[in-house]
Formats: structure tokens, C-alpha cells, sequence
């Protein structure tokens, strides 16, 4: 599972193939199938077990400090990291722009994903921003989402994580990002 979330990660859910995941390992293919029996289970897979470590990591955030600032940087670190980890993307952020291409079982893990985060953010602005319809708060969550996806994708696409942190440290100063 590790060797094929890189992959996914470095090359997208299309590139990904049982033969490579294998190799990676050390093993023959036919074993990598007997426990993923096709690829669209396999994906679903890595995009289940992203989202609960995602969802996870989140929660964890949230109760260690309910500081806006502190808990947006541990939430933005988290795609930054993906970056700084050989120029790779979010597994499901790279996995969305391949939509069309999904099995519907992993198009529905990957879009799980982007409501996880969505709703997490809407809960973590919900503490600062008590008076704020829970709407407004939905909506200013999912621009942070796709936001800081945008960013990660635009700094891979140069191959420099500077503009991640530019692009990043200029939603701050623009009230995107609290």
C-alpha cells in the first residue's frame, strides 16, 4: 500500500500497475492481485485509508491547539510535506484531476476525501468565527480546500515548493487563510 500511494502520488492513478507495485516490493504480481483483485479496488483502497489517516491527523489538530493560525499551518504543512517528499501531490488531489478515468468506486473514496476536508475546515473556522451562518462557513471552507489543492498543484507543476509557501503566505495576507 505504501509502495503504491507514492506511485499514485508521483505519477497518478492511471500509471499505477500491479507489475510495478511488484517490483517495488519483491514480489510476483499474481500476489499484489490475490489481495487487491482489481485495480479499482486497489484505488478505492488507498483513497479509503488517505482520507482516515487525512481525517485522523485533522482531528488530532484540531484538539491540540483551537488557534486559527496554528491549526491552518498544521493543515497546510500536511500538503506542503507531499511536496518536499520528492515534488509529489495529494494522493486524492492528483487522483481528482484523473476523475474521468476512475472506476466509480474510487471517484466516490476520492470525492469522501474532499468532504472530510471540507467539513473539517468549516468546524475549525466555526471556532473563531461563532456568529458566522454555518453556509458562509461551508463555502469559505471549501475555497480553502481547493485553494490550498491549486497551490500544491501549481508549485509541483514548476518543481519549486517556494511557490507553495509564496502562494500560501499570500492567502494569509489576503484573509483566505486565517
Amino acid at each position: 500500500m505504501a509502495i503504491a500511494r507514492l506511485m499514485v502520488q508521483a505519477n497518478g492513478y492511471t500509471a499505477l500497475s500491479f507489475r510495478d507495485i511488484a517490483a517495488a516490493v519483491g514480489v510476483k504480481s499474481s500476489s499484489v492481485h490475490y489481495h487487491f483483485p482489481t485495480k479499482g479496488f486497489l484505488g478505492a483502497e488507498l483513497a479509503r485509508r488517505y482520507t482516515q489517516e487525512m481525517n485522523d491527523y485533522l482531528e488530532q489538530s484540531l484538539a491540540e491547539s483551537p488557534d486559527a493560525a496554528a491549526f491552518m499551518d498544521r493543515y497546510t504543512n500536511v500538503f506542503r510535506a507531499a511536496l518536499a517528499n520528492d515534488n509529489r501531490m495529494c494522493m486524492c488531489g492528483i487522483m481528482a484531476a484523473e476523475h474521468d478515468e476512475l472506476p466509480p468506486e474510487v471517484q466516490q473514496e476520492v470525492a469522501c476525501f474532499s468532504e472530510v476536508n471540507v467539513l473539517w475546515l468549516s468546524r475549525a473556522l466555526a471556532l473563531f468565527r461563532k456568529e458566522e451562518p454555518a453556509a458562509r462557513l461551508q463555502s469559505h471552507a471549501l475555497a480553502i480546500y481547493a485553494a490550498v489543492e491549486g497551490a500544491q498543484l501549481i508549485a509541483r507543476s514548476r518543481g519549486d515548493i517556494a511557490v507553495y509557501d509564496h502562494t500560501i503566505d499570500a492567502y494569509r495576507s489576503n484573509g483566505l487563510l486565517p
